[in-house]
């Protein structure tokens, strides 16, 4: 079986998600974590389900998302692998947190660039990663067809879509991201944001303000 579980971290209240199979294979996904609690947090969990973390996989590199990069890796030995049009916001990380009155550490630089269409396997399932730009210029949403199982970042929320205000986001090109890519998706396929509760293609595409 694939599980998922799920954190909520940091002052931005940003969704850190860990996906693992029933033989204790795992990713990490948009680590958030930030205090010594919540990393006590996450250990605790990793270690109570003796899981084997083998990748941290970022959805997009803002600040939220990456602010467990560093303990990840020194706590794991694993490098973050993102889309290389986010590497921006990686190698900016202490001036971001500066600006938003968030002390932090310099993530590790990433270890792979993540591209539109590439397969990441965990176990017997596999994620298909989907370019999604424009809540970041390089927002990638992962896929798993066997569980109908969306990871979208902050591209798509339950109500809403992600801002598009920050540097480098483009308000056309997300609506295009989500349409496109996104909107093509079974509609039982359950999305798991960046920040909010869960909720599916289905009633996005009914009931989102921002799509309809």
């Amino acid at each position: 079986m694939l599980f998922l579980k799920s954190f909520c971290f940091n002052p931005f209240q940003q969704n850190t998600y860990i996906v693992y199979d029933n033989k204790g294979t795992a990713f990490i996904v948009d680590p958030g974590n930030y205090t010594s609690s919540e990393n006590e947090l996450l250990k605790n969990f990793i270690e109570g389900k003796k899981l084997k973390l083998t990748r941290l996989l970022l959805t997009h590199a803002h600040i939220d998302h990456i602010l467990g990069n560093k303990f990840i890796f020194d706590s794991y030995g694993i490098l973050p692998e993102v889309h290389k049009d986010d590497e921006y916001f990686i190698d900016n990380l202490i001036t971001t947190g500066e600006m938003y009155g968030v002390n932090c550490e310099a993530s590790p630089s990433p270890i792979n660039y993540i591209n539109d269409g590439d397969k990441i396997t965990l176990g017997d399932y596999t994620f298909d990663c989907i370019f999604t730009p424009g809540h970041s210029p390089g927002s990638i949403s992962y896929y798993n067809k066997q569980n109908k199982l969306l990871i979208s970042g902050d591209v798509l929320f339950y109500g809403s879509i992600g801002r598009t205000d920050l540097p480098k986001g483009n308000h056309q090109i997300l609506i295009n991201s989500i349409k496109q890519k996104l909107f093509v998706l079974p509609d039982d396929t359950k999305v798991y944001s960046g920040h909010g509760q869960t909720t599916t293609i289905g009633f996005e595409k009914k009931s989102n303000p921002f799509l309809i």
